[in-house]
């Protein structure tokens, strides 16, 4: 029944795919503002807006400067026998062992900013308490800059589900959704949103265009293309055009990909349900050893990954959540091979099961509720420093001490998962009861 469901949303996915539109540039080039990145009635104002001021640079072991650029619901081999996809792993490592670590999209966002997605399993308009961690903590511990991109989100810290703006692609056309707020995880962590600093720091693709050009890029960043041009809304062609148009002459500026810049390019999870949820993942940038190019590397890694090589590459603190979980938070191995870190080798038979259709138990799941716990304390990141925790935290309240899943009428121990490290009993998941959650 289960599978039933997962192939029909999957069939509704690709269906709406094929009803086809057309890539049309929203711009003239990456780095020229448009009404198209946001939405007219705001345009005037955001040619004027003003730029971040990071001008401090802190230095990593390995790269100064890391973009994360993630596309939607595209199977590993969809996308890496797509052309484009193809020359740009002939540019950096090609990671043919990356993988998301659940469906849908929305808790996928969440684990890679947060090292968990706490039992998410839709894409409802959820938000994590201000005194629950997420990577900006870490980067501003070690005074980082960071800000993430969204495009089409029509104003700078738009708190927002969703925004429908006019039609670019097709001219008379009925406004389009171009912008979800489950694409922009930053926005769900309280820590974030509500705080009238960070916030500022949720910006549109007109920001990113003006803060390349004032040589104020941060050094971690998080960029979302629209609904059509992430691929979610059409075809992995429609996807390949767009980076041609946005990605490529971002790859020969210096503004962008300057002297160790590392650019992650990745999905948010796969399209086929019923298989391992491998993404296709490539290192790209200057950061990346000439030697290295055209290259593959077959470790293990997850979105959790990103953080820990983060982590690694600034020396930070961790969230002692999944990214210090060693099975699951390989280290990009040119970095541990730079910084001395020993990555940890999973037995193929071993590989946990990513392609999680089911409900497993966490403060955002609603079929089985458990509250926000404190994360291990005593965990061990990929960085020296120890576990970050925010004001406000009942560091007492352990998974150990937390009561029995609200709602829990059923158990399925028999589907392979990981949750928090310090979690005892890993395979507590129930089965998804409806479509929404595939």
């Amino acid at each position: 029944m289960l599978f039933s469901a997962v192939l029909i949303a999957a069939s509704v996915r690709l269906a709406a795919a094929a009803t086809a539109q057309v890539f049309e540039p929203p711009s003239k080039g990456p780095l020229v503002q448009t009404a198209n990145y946001t939405t007219p009635s705001s345009y005037l104002l955001y040619l004027s807006n003003s730029t971040l001021n990071d001008k401090t640079v802190v230095k990593g072991k390995v790269f100064n400067r890391i973009m994360h650029v993630w596309l939607e619901n595209t199977d590993f081999a969809t996308a890496a026998w797509t052309p484009i996809f193809e020359s740009l792993a002939e540019q950096g490592i090609l990671l043919t062992n990356y993988n998301s670590v659940t469906h849908p999209s929305e808790p996928n966002y969440l684990a890679q900013t947060g090292g968990d997605f706490w039992g998410a399993h839709d894409d409802n308009m959820y938000h994590i308490p201000s005194n629950i961690s997420c990577v900006v903590d870490l980067l501003e511990d070690k005074g980082i800059s960071w800000a993430t991109y969204q495009e089409n989100m029509p104003t700078d810290s738009y708190y927002g589900y969703d925004y429908t703006a006019t039609n670019y692609i097709q001219e008379g056309a009925a406004p389009y959704t171009y912008y979800m707020r489950k694409h922009n995880p930053l926005m769900i962590y309280d820590a974030v949103s509500q705080d009238p600093e960070r916030v500022k720091r949720i910006r549109t693709f007109n920001d990113f265009a003006n803060d390349v050009v004032n040589g104020t890029l941060p050094q971690w960043s998080f960029v979302t293309p629209n609904m059509v041009n992430d691929a979610h809304d059409t075809t992995i062609d429609f996807a390949a055009s767009f980076l041609e148009y946005w990605l490529l002459p971002l790859l020969t500026d210096p503004r962008v990909n300057g002297e160790d810049t590392l650019i992650l390019l990745t999905f948010d999870e796969t399209e086929t349900y019923t298989e391992q949820n491998t993404v296709y993942a490539v290192a790209l940038g200057t950061a990346v050893p000439v030697s290295k190019r055209g290259t593959t590397d077959d470790t293990l890694y997850t979105h959790y990954s990103s953080l820990s090589t983060v982590q690694n590459n600034w020396d930070l603190k961790s969230l002692g959540r999944q990214d210090t979980n060693a099975s699951v938070s390989n280290v990009f191995s040119f970095v541990a091979e730079k910084t001395g870190y020993k990555n940890t080798h999973i037995p193929a038979s071993e590989v946990p099961y990513f392609n999680l259709t089911a409900v497993a138990p966490g403060p955002l799941n609603s079929l089985a509720f458990v509250p926000f716990a404190a994360p291990n304390l005593k965990a061990k990141g990929a960085g020296s420093g120890g576990v970050f925790t925010r004001p406000g935290l009942n560091e007492h309240l352990t998974p150990a001490s937390l009561p029995a899943p609200v709602n829990l009428t059923a158990l399925d121990t028999t589907t392979p998962w990981q949750m928090s490290p310090e979690t005892v009993s890993g395979k507590n998941i129930i089965p998804c009861a409806n479509a929404a959650c595939a």
